[in-house]
């Protein structure tokens, strides 16, 4: 390997490619065309005498050989970015920084929306991407730098390198189709024989909570549609006659869709948790994103 030909635009280039394993996403994290990101491909093999990245009809491949210069690739990229933001101090009204967040369609209307207003007043040069939560590639993502944070339930914040922070808590409370309520209210004996749609984030059937809830006391609903969107299933909700239980923040956004109710059995609440790598915890314009959100959720 010729040395003299290295830069850290290359090594950033390389950095995005195992992240993505995709030219098309790699060029546009990296905001640069895919013919410019092609060439420096290009000069990378060159460099390493290896193809680096092998196209495949779904993107690119890593050769084992960039699969070895992952680990060291990134801890030698967040030494030299921990560097540079160590010898600049960190000014949100003037800094000029990206960071990607994953979030459901719930934190993003209960919580990204109203927050993006304010960042957006407050610090004009940052730039926010948010992408939908995809659970399974969560911890992956963030070691890999795809994406900064992820706000998650308990359950799915455990790994290496993780840290996190519980920032929300909500309850759950129960919606239907705004004037089909009536005044007899929700009896046991109509939720148990209403229809009911659930949202299932972690593909995992036609249970959730509130199935856990009813079978501890013997009895069962029934849940006709599993879906992954809040936005989805409220919106589902104020056009037929089903009925579902939500996060009690999202239902003041529908009022003029839909009724609420207490459920007719005791559901345990939702509890989210901030979740970031190891790569960013000394970062400080990550710290001050993070102190921001937990500030915020607070207030909230």
């Amino acid at each position: 390997m010729d040395g003299k030909k290295l830069d850290l635009n290359l090594l950033l280039a390389l950095e995005a490619l195992l992240a993505e394993r995709n030219v098309t996403r790699a060029a546009r994290r990296l905001n640069l065309s895919q013919p410019a990101l092609s060439a420096q491909l290009t000069r990378l093999r060159d460099i390493f005498g290896d193809q680096l990245m092998i196209p495949t009809s779904r993107g690119v491949n890593p050769t084992a050989m960039a699969l070895e210069l992952q680990a060291p690739l990134r801890e030698a990229l967040d030494q030299a970015r921990a560097v540079v933001s160590r010898a600049q101090a960190f000014d949100p009204a003037s800094a000029e920084i990206t960071f990607t967040i994953a979030a459901s369609d719930y934190m993003q209307v209960a919580v990204l929306l109203p927050f993006l207003v304010k960042l957006n007043t407050n610090a004009p040069g940052l730039r926010l991407m948010v992408r939908i939560l995809d659970i399974p590639s969560v911890a992956s993502e963030l070691e890999r730098g795809v994406i900064d944070i992820a706000f998650v339930q308990p359950i799915d914040a455990e790994g290496p390198g993780l840290r996190s922070t519980t920032v929300l808590r909500d309850r759950y409370i129960g919606i239907i189709r705004r004037g089909s309520l009536g005044a007899d209210g929700m009896s046991i004996d109509r939720f148990l024989d209403a229809r009911h749609i659930i949202v299932s984030l972690n593909w995992d059937g036609f249970a959730g909570p509130t199935d856990i809830a009813l079978a501890a006391i013997g009895l069962k609903r029934n849940v006709a549609f599993a879906v992954s969107s809040f936005v989805f299933l409220i919106e589902s909700v104020s056009r037929c006659d089903l009925i579902a239980l939500v996060p009690q923040r999202l239902t003041t956004r529908y009022v003029d869709r839909i009724d609420t109710f207490e459920p007719p059995v005791a559901v345990p609440g939702i509890e989210l948790k901030m979740l970031w790598h190891d790569r960013t915890h000394d970062h400080p314009g990550y710290q001050w994103l993070r102190s921001e959100f937990e500030a915020f959720c607070a207030r909230h």
